[in-house]
């Protein structure tokens, strides 16, 4: 069993396969931290030292590595939860409980001293994959309302210093950019403010000391919640780190009334001695196995072609049929419409919110197009962006009210649109019902549910003023609300999260939407880059990559069609050109990709992943997919010549070292055995600028 207790000593562990977390309760007030890495079967080897004050600045309690520490006493670190009581008590004071087990999980159970303020401590360990799920929950037992101020997910402890960290940064278009540095005492935060996860930072954390792909301990957590998060890592003056996650205290409070209960988002956390392949592959599998939404987990995704960048709002039902033959010639599974089919959508600044067909564009409604698509053998789908408006629609006008502002100022557009108050039910009704009735009378099988700008004016009316930094918060789980009533009745429709490109990535979303729309930058040899940070810590399963015209409409860049095939194969591979303006070969070539990439995807959509090369320390780019160690798909890329060089080597992963492999390499077929293919590689002659190359490997029965 995965929970093991030592009641004598009150400590409590979380065992995997091969890690273990530990804690104890201490003089039935503290929850101390004890130990997060390789694992340990004996709980009565653990003692408990005792910690000392210091001096009359840094108390014992400051040096404790406590597991949820409250905003109180002679704390002056970063605390996990922070509430005002109703008579203006602001800080709380833990009384431990007790403990329950209920199916696989731990509960510690605590209350405020006084106050009756419960907080109950949730742990979770999936031993087959050694990841931990923690999550809180907080009760008003008592009469008045209490106010939470803040209230984080989970905290972590490491001993020692001298840790690595990775992230990732970013903004529209240069989304997932990888960056790693020392940490030195002091804090960093990680955070969005924006109402959305945002691309500026990622909500999760991975430290190291010295690991590289295949070695070294890496410890690492995400949090699954998609609207303002912070993560807070210190390095403290005891030797040691603390790491804090959850949702931001920036501009929040949520009021907890009489018999009323609050539950944070998971965080789901991992350790592993092996490296950063191994963490991200264990996710890889975390998120196939219990995560991503039941009804298309085990589902491998379709090829589609996307109408935005070969019409932007020129979207008529003659040109979309016109471009859905060509799609269906080149062996595309799914056509998908973007924006300009709604309202009076012929540019950006009107018609967002009004759901309803343009009837100049559609004069026989989208069945006409819709029924096309399927009798061409393929699934139909469609952009909206459902949490919008723009001042000049249907909607703004008979419903001005229905947004975020706050009085006495001016509502600031940006995309010449505003935000829907999602925290408000009749506008949570409005979009389930305008978007059940599209998906009702049209067989639509794919919906990419964008979001163009962040929130601002986060005032919402129908709150009460004491409620109102709640919206934030409510904001989120109001779209979690929509989209999962919408799967109930709709289970056939894949949901894509899509926010200006990549803002919407995060294991929250990945709870209700089926695949992320990465960046709106398509560029191959950019898109190296964004797939590289991605794929740390989310799942390739989800990773929707697109083929696209050249020069490319955001970077300018001239790339050949096979390097665009190579990058966009390397995930879910959607096709975004004009293809009434492909010439008959790159038709053909088109129609052979697509095919490859139909007898490989089942490989790269639920393999295991390996960066062999990076173009960060490389001058050439290698990523691996096995399945099963019996087929791999290599894929390598030489963006530019440099001086004469045009030898590689490159040694793959994951194989079986005992079987011998048949290599695929340009039709040229040769066999080698798995430990010579990961210990000596595979031989490129690779010269000139964007060349590429896809190896198809097998194991040979």
């Amino acid at each position: 069993m995965a929970i093991r207790i030592n009641k004598e000593k009150n400590i409590f562990a979380l065992v995997g396969k091969n890690s273990s977390y530990v804690f104890t309760v201490e003089s039935n007030q503290y929850i101390r931290h004890l130990h997060w890495g390789k694992r340990i079967d004996d709980l009565e080897d653990f003692e408990l030292i005792p910690v000392d004050r210091i001096d009359s600045q840094d108390a014992a309690i400051d040096a404790m590595p406590e597991e949820y520490a409250p905003f109180g006493g002679l704390r002056f670190k970063s605390t996990a939860i922070k509430a005002t009581f109703a008579d203006g008590t602001r800080d709380i004071v833990f009384s431990y409980l007790n403990y329950s087990i209920d199916n696989d999980t731990l509960v510690i159970h605590l209350r405020d001293s006084y106050y009756k303020l419960f907080v109950d401590l949730y742990y979770k360990m999936f031993e087959d994959l050694d990841i931990l799920q923690r999550w809180v929950e907080v009760e008003n037992k008592g009469t008045s309302d209490i106010i939470l101020e803040h209230i984080r997910s989970a905290a972590f402890n490491l001993d020692g210093t001298y840790f690595w960290s990775n992230q990732v940064s970013g903004h529209w278009s240069s989304e997932q950019q990888i960056h790693q540095e020392r940490l030195y005492p002091g804090k960093k935060v990680f955070e969005s403010r924006k109402g959305l996860t945002g691309n500026n930072h990622s909500p999760y954390f991975i430290l190291n000391k010295n690991a590289d792909e295949g070695h070294g301990d890496v410890y690492f957590a995400t949090l699954a919640y998609g609207g303002n998060f912070r993560i807070t890592i210190e390095v403290t003056q005891f030797h040691r780190v603390t790491i804090l996650m959850g949702i931001n205290p920036f501009d929040f409070n949520y009021r907890l009334k009489p018999n009323q209960k609050f539950t944070t988002p998971s965080v789901y956390a991992g350790y592993t001695k092996n490296g950063f392949s191994h963490m991200s592959n264990v996710m890889n599998d975390f998120c196939r196995n219990y995560l991503m939404p039941k009804e298309k987990r085990n589902t491998l995704h379709k090829v589609l072609f996307n109408s935005w960048e070969a019409t932007k709002f020129d979207v008529t039902a003659s040109k979309q049929i016109e471009l859905a033959k060509k799609a269906a010639k080149v062996g595309v599974e799914l056509f998908v419409v973007d924006d300009g089919w709604f309202g009076a959508r012929n540019d950006d600044t009107a018609g967002l919110g009004d759901w309803v067909v343009n009837k100049k564009k559609f004069p026989h409604g989208l069945k006409e197009l819709v029924d096309v698509v399927n009798d061409l053998g393929m699934d139909f789908g469609l952009w909206v962006e459902p949490e919008m408006v723009n001042p000049n629609s249907d909607l703004y006008r008979a419903h001005p009210d229905w947004i975020y502002y706050f009085k006495h100022r001016a509502p600031t557009t940006t995309r010449n649109q505003l935000v829907l108050n999602l925290s408000r039910t009749d506008v949570q009704r409005y979009i389930i019902e305008a978007l059940d009735k599209l998906l009702t009378e049209n067989n639509i099988s794919y919906i990419k549910w964008d979001m163009n700008r962040p929130i601002s004016e986060p005032g919402a009316k129908n709150l009460q003023l004491s409620d109102q930094r709640s919206s934030w918060y409510r904001h989120t789980t109001a779209v979690y609300k929509i989209v999962d009533k919408l799967r109930k009745k709709h289970s056939n429709v894949t949901f894509e999260a899509c926010a200006s490109g990549g803002s919407r990535i995060d294991y929250g979303t990945l709870q209700h939407y089926d695949q992320f729309w990465l960046s709106d930058n398509t560029d191959a040899l950019d898109r190296l880059y964004i797939q590289e940070g991605y794929s740390y810590l989310y799942p390739i399963k989800a990773m929707r990559a697109w083929v696209t015209d050249v020069p490319n409409k955001i970077t300018k860049k001239t790339i050949p069609l096979e390097f665009r095939f190579h990058s966009a194969m390397m995930g879910i591979l959607g096709l975004g050109g004009n293809l009434t303006e492909y010439s008959k070969e790159e038709l053909a070539f088109t129609k052979e990709k697509v095919s490859e990439y139909k007898k490989i995807r089942h490989i790269i959509q639920d393999g295991y992943v390996y960066r062999l090369k990076s173009l960060t320390y490389s001058t050439i780019h290698a990523v691996q997919y096995v399945y099963q160690q019996k087929e791999s798909v290599l894929f390598v890329f030489l963006p530019g010549q440099r001086f004469i060089d045009k030898h590689y080597q490159v040694k793959l992963k994951g194989l079986d070292p005992d079987k011998i492999y048949e290599i695929n390499k340009k039709d040229n077929i040769f066999r080698k055995h798995g430990d010579y293919l990961m210990n000596v590689g595979i031989h490129f002659i690779l010269m000139g600028d964007y060349q590429s190359e896809l190896v198809y490997i097998r194991a040979i029965e």
